[in-house]
């Protein structure tokens, strides 16, 4: 792996020399790459990044990095190794490709680039990356709230180097048993929403004295001769002090299991805590997939055209680069053999294209879907406004227009197995737009996607048994082998019981119910 430090930020003008001729690039080509690129970045696009670190690596690291789920520091695990083996056989098959770049939420941000990659790939590549999700990273809401840039490299080593002295400590079939339970809980141990912070001794006594002087401006001495009511029912303090001092009903179920656990030691402890703070960095990863990919493919575009012009590139390179691009955004058609899904690049692209459009060349129904950013002018100040404010879910529901609708001959149907036929639900007319925008925006919702699933009661003073509760929207429970053997980690590192429950929301009706009991695995 060999490393590329950026230079000190510097503007480029005048110069409409290439860049590169031909394929071969050197450490100086990358640099002059980098310049050109940041000259276009900031003053014509307007982008603020952190400071870029561009690393080369072989196709051997990227299958490695890969395995490692992008981090460039991680601790061992086996299905690690799985996934590493998987890849490779595929790209020595001809089976998969590499990614040109992987890019880590960092500060400084690190762009990993192939080193089999030509001159033109470097420079797509790195204002792709080093400048398009850079930008993206630093700025948007979800990234700013729920990541810390500067501290998750340092993080990340302590995490491997505490996990290796614990296998040396506690043998590596024990720390691995830990692992297991934990990446199988992952998903459920994320903080979906900021947690209210806790207050401060001085808060504390502030808040006491302002409902003190409360109480005495409104006090009056003759509601002491009001009648008390009979036969009211007292309330389960008890119940609701446990409640609270558990901080129930709770989400993240290996914050839970992390604080409250009666069993676990200190080590397993802070494995969970390891395992649910990586699961947490990611968690704004999975809700911007359209975003962060529009956002970077619209600045790669940019730019490459913003260097096309000024004749930074040749036109040889710049075909290069329009063929690379066009492959990226392809979106097979729903009937195609290549079709996997919605290509978030595609989708993206198309999005912020057409918001530049209706900022700057809007259409009457432009004027009337958008009154607040039609005709502005300013396409850029818009998509920074966008990238910073919104997640995909609310930015297709806000910014999906009835054109690109049509454009992308989209349509909703409906996979209903109870009926006997598919239905076409909404088609791209007047009636069918905020419909398919409401069904399309659904599809990249969290809370849609991830099984709505809490830790609801458990009784400390009894059998220990811990309760959850999943909320089956529409009645669509779990999958029962899934849950069950998923069920059997959560009752394992609890050490007790555990009861999930099948819950229907609207009528409180109970589905289901799977049970699990712990092995004697931890203790």
């Amino acid at each position: 792996m060999t490393l590329v430090k950026a230079r000190t930020p510097q503007i480029i003008a005048g110069n409409q020399k290439p860049l590169f001729t031909g394929n071969d690039w050197d450490f100086d080509t990358i640099r002059r790459i980098h310049d050109a690129c940041e000259a276009v970045a900031g003053p014509q696009l307007g982008l603020s990044w952190y400071p870029n670190q561009i690393e080369i690596i072989t196709a051997e690291q990227m299958l490695d990095a890969y395995a490692s789920i992008g981090m460039p520091l991680f601790y061992k695990h086996w299905s690690f190794g799985k996934h590493f083996a998987q890849h490779e056989a595929g790209y020595r098959r001809g089976l998969m490709g590499l990614a040109y770049e992987i890019v880590i939420n960092s500060d400084p941000c690190i762009s990993y680039v192939m080193e089999e990659n030509t001159a033109t790939m470097q420079t797509l590549v790195i204002a792709h990356a080093a400048f398009g999700h850079n930008h993206f990273f630093k700025n948007n809401y979800l990234f700013r709230q729920w990541t810390d840039a500067e501290g998750i490299l340092d993080y990340l080593d302590f995490a491997k180097g505490f996990i290796a002295r614990c296998e040396e400590r506690y043998g590596h079939q024990a720390v691995e048993q830990v692992l297991d339970a934990a990446h199988a809980l992952m998903s459920q141990g994320v903080h979906r929403y900021p947690r209210k912070k806790r207050p401060d001794l001085a808060s504390e006594q502030r808040r006491e004295r302002e409902r003190i002087e409360h109480g005495e401006q409104i006090y009056n001495d003759l509601w002491r001769t009001l009648p008390q009511k009979t036969g009211a029912v007292r309330s389960d303090l008890a119940a609701e002090r446990r409640k609270a001092l558990l901080e129930l009903p709770q989400e993240n179920i290996l914050y839970f299991l992390e604080k409250v656990a009666p069993r676990l030691r200190p080590w397993q402890r802070e494995i969970l805590r390891i395992v649910r703070l990586v699961a947490q960095y990611f968690y704004p990863q999975r809700q911007t997939k359209v975003m962060n990919e529009g956002c970077a493919t619209y600045c790669h575009y940019r730019i490459m055209n913003a260097l096309s012009e000024s004749g930074q590139i040749t036109e040889a390179a710049y075909l290069e680069f329009l063929q690379s691009h066009t492959n990226v955004i392809r979106q097979p058609n729903y009937d195609d053999r290549s079709y996997g899904g919605h290509n978030p690049y595609a989708i993206g692209f198309a999005m912020m294209q057409d918001i530049a459009r209706i900022a700057e060349q809007p259409t009457e129904e432009d004027r009337a879907w958008f009154p607040d950013i039609a005709g502005v002018g300013d396409a850029m100040a818009v998509l920074r406004d966008c990238w910073e404010n919104y997640r995909d879910e609310s930015f297709i529901q806000q910014f999906l227009s009835p054109k690109l609708m049509r454009d992308l001959r989209l349509f909703h149907v409906v996979d209903d197995p109870e009926e006997p036929e598919l239905r076409v639900e909404a088609i791209h007319d007047e009636r069918g737009y905020r419909k398919l925008r409401r069904s399309f925006a659904r599809q990249y919702d969290v809370a849609w996607l991830d099984p709505d699933i809490e830790v609801v009661d458990v009784d400390l003073e009894g059998d220990r048994r811990l309760i959850l509760h999943h909320k089956a929207i529409n009645r669509i429970t779990l999958q029962k082998d899934d849950a069950k053997r998923v069920l059997q980690h959560l009752a394992d590192l609890w050490g007790y019981d555990v009861v999930l429950k099948e819950v229907e929301p609207a009528t409180g009706a109970v589905l289901g119910e799977i049970t699990a009991s712990a092995r004697p695995i931890f203790f």
